[in-house]
């Protein structure tokens, strides 16, 4: 199809680098796809390690001034960045459902908005950058100071684009960090908006935004040596090659990587309210596309089959289609490649003696939904934990459910991954629900809920998911400072 509309046609879109809105040294392009109708919409530039370079060292110069810029006069500029994203909410909405499927009323306005919500937290923090004193006594004065690491590179990924870009620059600028941030290659054009809002109120250089491949821009951006942290949302495998880059150089990283989540289920809880967090909790609504997805149910026995039954009346009462559509609850895949791989894991369950296929499947070859990349909400019933659907992030609507009896076996299989982002418990009884939050290895555990972050929370993974915390204002000390001691001697000798 994109040999059959005119380039003229596309949106064209550049980068953010020193204040300048620019192609690629190279010229070369990205082509962005609507994977709603598998049709492409924009052009964008496809920059590489020179295009880096330029945009490292313009946040390189720009450093110092911003770091000496009053905390609290930081913060006012995000406060005033967060007004207008607000007030442009529904614009950056309708650009995020169309470049990245996901549906307009139940995913893209809600992540707008928060987004701004997300400036507006961290804006306020400005003025909790504080250092300690330390008593050594009377004649000496030992105190800390929280100072800014200099150049910032982040890295994002396409299934949030703009919560998690605000989650990279909100913080890092507060702290007085420079920022280069390489969005997704797939869903860069909210991002662009949400940089192009940022620009009216920052000076030139502090915040640089850039278009690419991981291989061509992320990679010399992870290796550029006057980068001084690197924050990477993504995938497991690449945030381990990021890891990589940052050790060579000794420098910190964040990352926030991929998750399996489990949801335990206990025997108490074959209730629509619990069935619904489920829902939630899979995320279902962003087609599973999201780390904290909750596709391992660990359901009790006694259970299992009302409450799967329950589960598909549920599901499948959710209405897939057009991402702009305000009917819509579920959109479409980000891409052919990702559609593929989802549709590979559902033929894998299929073919599996030990699995029932308890709803879903393979999305429909002809109709409505073949003309973009949808997938339709799948559930697997199967006795075991160790097969591959039970164990790989999937990143689309699948999820197993595994029956239990014995309380220390579900909360065993739970903790038998490499993963430990997110988390979700349900039971009435509170105490119970509560020791098994504690028992579970992940960053994050819910609790009778299955909802999103929000400001303030202190998020991010253990094992694989990842290092360092997001969202809240340890995640941004923790993050984007670094603690420096000065020690004087009181009792110095006057002159004269």
């Amino acid at each position: 199809m994109a040999d059959t509309i005119e380039r003229s046609a596309l949106l064209n879109r550049k980068m953010l680098i020193d204040g300048e809105w620019v192609d690629s040294v190279s010229g070369q392009t990205i082509t962005v796809e609507n994977p709603a109708k598998r049709q492409p919409i924009a052009i964008v530039p496809r920059g590489n390690a020179e295009d880096v370079d330029r945009a490292v060292q313009a946040a390189y110069r720009a450093f110092p001034a911003w770091s000496r810029t009053v905390p609290r006069d930081r913060g006012k500029l995000l406060l005033k960045i967060a007004e207008v994203m607000e007030a442009r909410h529904e614009e950056i909405a309708r650009l995020l459902a169309w470049e990245n499927g996901n549906a307009l009323r139940t995913q893209a306005r809600p992540e707008a908005k928060n987004t701004a919500d997300i400036f507006r937290y961290f804006g306020g923090l400005a003025s909790e950058l504080k250092g300690e004193t330390i008593p050594f006594g009377e004649h000496v004065l030992s105190y800390t100071r929280r100072e800014p690491l200099g150049v910032v590179g982040a890295i994002i990924p396409w299934n949030a684009p703009i919560l998690l870009g605000a989650l990279k620059i909100a913080p890092a600028l507060c702290a007085g960090n420079t920022l280069v941030m390489k969005a997704a290659e797939d869903a860069p054009l909210a991002v662009l908006l949400m940089t192009e809002i940022c620009q009216e109120f920052l000076p030139k250089g502090v915040l640089n935004v850039l278009t690419g491949y991981g291989p061509d821009c992320g990679a010399a951006l992870a290796n550029h040596p006057l980068v001084r942290k690197l924050s990477f949302t993504g995938s497991t495998e690449v945030g381990k090659s990021v890891m990589r880059a940052a050790a060579d150089r000794i420098v910190p990283v964040s990352l926030e990587l991929g998750g399996k989540s489990p949801s335990i289920v206990y025997p108490d809880c074959d209730e629509d309210w619990v069935v619904d967090g489920i829902v939630g909790a899979m995320r279902f609504t962003r087609q599973s596309q999201s780390c904290t997805a909750g596709s391992r149910m660990f359901l009790h026995a006694d259970i299992f089959d009302s409450f799967l039954a329950k589960l598909k009346k549920k599901a499948e009462a959710l209405k897939i289609g057009d991402p702009l559509d305000e009917a819509t609850d579920m959109g479409s895949i980000i891409n052919n490649k990702q559609f593929t791989k989802v549709c590979g894991y559902v033929s894998d369950g299929l073919a599996r003696k030990d699995a029932k296929l308890v709803f879903g499947g393979l999305p429909p070859k002809d109709g409505p939904l073949s003309e973009g990349y949808f997938a339709i909400p799948t559930v697997f019933a199967d006795a075991s934990n160790d097969w591959r659907l039970a164990r790989e992030e999937i990143f689309g609507p699948v999820l197993v459910a595994i029956p239990w009896r014995d309380e220390e076996d579900a909360i065993r299989m739970a903790n038998d991954s490499h993963y430990g982002l997110a988390a979700y418990v349900w039971t009435h009884e509170i105490g119970r629900g509560l020791r098994a939050a504690h028992a579970i290895q992940s960053g994050w555990v819910q609790v009778n809920q299955g909802l999103g972050q929000v400001p303030g929370h202190s998020y991010g993974g253990y094992k694989q998911s990842g290092i360092g915390r997001e969202f809240s204002l340890e995640g941004m000390l923790d993050s984007y400072t670094q603690r420096k001691n000065v020690t004087v001697n009181l009792n110095t000798p006057v002159r004269g």
